[in-house]
């Protein structure tokens, strides 16, 4: 049976170029006057944010529900599946420590200062509230306040307040409980597999909604560009470069510095041959942008550096739900930009809750189509930003997000692979003796299946 998506042959991104396209013709040519039976490019703008709304509502029980069939489903050994943890934790730290200094030292949100401000004025109803708008700067004083304001009261709460971490705490709970009792009980049969078997199909219904929705996005980028440019005109988009500069280059800077100098320096594999022989996997998750759609070009790269056949299993198609960098480090420096372009003034404090934020809603979205689309709103919110300025925003922000998309598929493809190769140089390490020369264990390593 096709997807829905299946029928449509244009990709997503061919799909919202065209939607630009339109909706600026549109908007240069009517401005705010009716045409079509007194149709205006306005009320095109109100349906287009309906749609962001419709995300933001099917992403907090998604994520729940994602992680949930991941926890009852995979299967990790306990000593790979801790150094699985530790590396990739040490990953996703290198790459929000890379977009906090970006985002501190060079502050490029403040180029945008003003222009956020307008678009609220522009996009029909998101103006927000004073009281919405000085809600942002309050907060806890301390930041085990501010992360102890996240812990769930109840379990509807986290559902009913979009509290993202406190969601993804429940489905962890959630889950390791299924999973034990599983475990216990045995793999079929039992009051636990017929759970298990109704959170596979909630799961598999949510996805396919979100694949409807997905649908109308480019409908909804073409209304509120419509809309936006019918009452200003083309010069709101001029400033879209510096975000989209400043996305590529943190994104850049941890692929291309951190990742090939990690598998050099610790797992033994140049640049030549971490970069070179890992293009193929790297190119096909950019043209297509699917991580998990190039795992089996990921796995064919990997066996001619000559991972072993079981690091590299482990990395690209276990741990696929922890090697998410490129979408942890664009949410957060996503919520940041927008945040230093209102003016907000965010303490460390919180600035390391939104990466938190980032880093938990990250590790539940692999496989989800169009993910960071999906939890960009979640994490926008984790910053204390209002729904108004979020629901203003992501449009303007989807207009560029095509060519962002690319670039996270690329990075975490180049995750799995420098994951995998650690993993190896692990195994490698624990098999010969203390006293082995490190050009021993790296001979060794091919020879490990």
């Amino acid at each position: 049976m096709k997807t829905v998506s299946a029928w449509i042959p244009l990709p997503l991104y061919t799909q919202v170029l065209i939607a630009v396209m339109c909706g600026l013709l549109l908007g240069v040519i009517f401005g705010q006057e009716p045409y079509l039976g007194g149709l205006r490019n306005e009320q095109l703008g109100k349906l287009g944010l309906s749609v962001v709304t419709l995300l933001k509502t099917l992403a907090i029980p998604l994520i729940f529900f994602a992680i949930l069939d991941a926890l009852i489903r995979t299967s990790i050994p306990l000593r790979q599946g801790g150094k699985l943890l530790i590396i990739c934790l040490v990953n996703v730290v290198v790459a929000m420590s890379i977009g906090l200094a970006i985002m501190n030292l060079w502050q490029p949100g403040l180029a945008w200062r003003g222009h956020v401000d307008e678009l609220l004025h522009l996009v029909p109803g998101t103006a927000p509230s004073a009281a919405a708008m000085a809600s942002v700067q309050a907060g806890a004083d301390s930041p085990i306040e501010y992360l102890l304001s996240y812990i769930p009261r109840t379990l509807a709460d986290p559902f009913s307040s979009n509290n993202i971490i406190g969601v993804v705490l429940l489905a962890l709970i959630l889950g390791a409980a299924l999973r034990v009792l599983q475990n216990k009980s045995g793999q079929a049969g039992g009051a636990v597999s017929a759970v298990a078997r109704a959170i596979e199909r909630v799961y598999g219904w949510l996805v396919q909604i979100l694949e409807w929705i997905i649908l109308v996005v480019p409908l909804a980028v073409f209304g509120v560009v419509a809309a936006v440019v019918g009452k200003s005109g083309v010069g709101v988009f001029s400033v879209l470069w510096i975000f989209l500069a400043a996305m590529l280059a943190g994104l850049a800077l941890h692929a291309l510095i951190y990742y090939p100098l990690v598998a050099w320096l610790v797992g033994k594999k140049s640049p030549r041959v971490y970069l070179g022989q890992g293009a193929d996997a790297i190119m096909t998750a950019v043209s297509c942008n699917s991580s998990l759609a190039t795992v089996p070009v990921t796995l064919r790269c990997l066996e001619r550096m000559r991972v072993s056949a079981q690091s590299a299993r482990l990395a690209a198609c276990v741990g696929t739900n922890l090697n998410n960098d490129g979408i942890t480090l664009y949410e957060a420096m996503a919520a940041l930009f927008l945040a230093q372009a209102l003016g907000y003034d965010l303490p460390m404090a919180k600035q390391v809750l939104i990466v938190l934020a980032s880093i938990i809603a990250g590790a539940g979205v692999a496989g989800i189509p169009e993910a960071g689309l999906i939890i960009l709103p979640l994490v926008l919110a984790a910053a204390g930003l209002p729904d108004q300025v979020i629901i203003a925003a992501i449009p303007l922000i989807m207009t560029v997000d095509w060519i962002i998309a690319r670039a996270r598929s690329g990075v975490n493809v180049m995750s799995d692979m420098l994951v995998a190769i650690l993993l190896d140089a692990g195994q490698v390490a624990s098999a010969t003796s203390p006293a082995a020369e490190p050009q021993e264990s790296d001979t060794a390593a091919p020879a490990k299946s």
